[in-house]
């Protein structure tokens, strides 16, 4: 046998092995987590851009509720100044740092509806009820985006831990598992408490 033909042979049994061993497996399952990334940061982008309507409509009924409404200010230009890259998705604490600022907004727009609910003729507003709608479907569109991207990072891990896909994640790309987005308020499982 010629070193040719041997070539020949050894060149096809070579590429199905490396095919095996996550060379495009690992690098699809890490696009997919950035893809998921980039939809849950676009969901929160949507309930940011949505608040300066909220809060311009409750100001209007609820002057005196002053300090609520700044909170709530407050919060979303710090929610909207933390970000997280695609680069960081291995960094816990970006995650973590990221998932504080939000959590805080969070709580800032609760406290918000919670005021909304002394002021009867705000809740018949047209313009309020749709924006708490928009809102409200926001707040689920963010929910299932948390949840898709967890997804995606749970089957990207698994996918690099396990074999044959344990080679090349390590060998080729160096990869690194991804960190989950989880929720950091202290009480988080708990539901709010609403008192009038």
């Amino acid at each position: 046998m010629t070193v040719i033909r041997r070539l020949g042979l050894v060149a096809p049994l070579a590429a199905f092995s490396l095919a095996g061993c996550g060379i495009n497996s690992v690098p699809t399952a890490e696009e997919q987590v950035n893809a998921k990334w980039g939809d849950l940061q676009a969901d929160y982008q949507r309930r940011a851009d949505l608040i300066p309507n909220l809060v311009a409509t409750v100001k209007g009924y609820a002057a005196q509720e002053k300090d609520v409404l700044i909170g709530v200010t407050e919060a979303r230009a710090k929610a909207s100044s933390v970000t997280v890259t695609s680069d960081q998705l291995t960094d816990p604490k970006a995650l973590e740092n990221f998932g504080a600022a939000q959590g805080a907004l969070s709580q800032s727009l609760g406290r918000l509806l919670v005021t909304v609910e002394k002021y009867p003729d705000l809740k018949s507003n047209q313009n309020f009820l749709a924006l708490q709608s928009q809102l409200e479907g926001t707040e689920n569109r963010i929910s299932i985006a948390r949840r898709d991207y967890n997804s995606a990072v749970q089957a990207y891990n698994t996918r690099i831990r396990t074999f044959p896909d344990i080679i090349g994640a390590k060998v080729i790309y160096g990869a690194k598992p991804m960190v989950p987005f989880t929720a950091t308020a202290p009480n988080a499982a708990a539901p709010p408490t609403v008192s009038f």
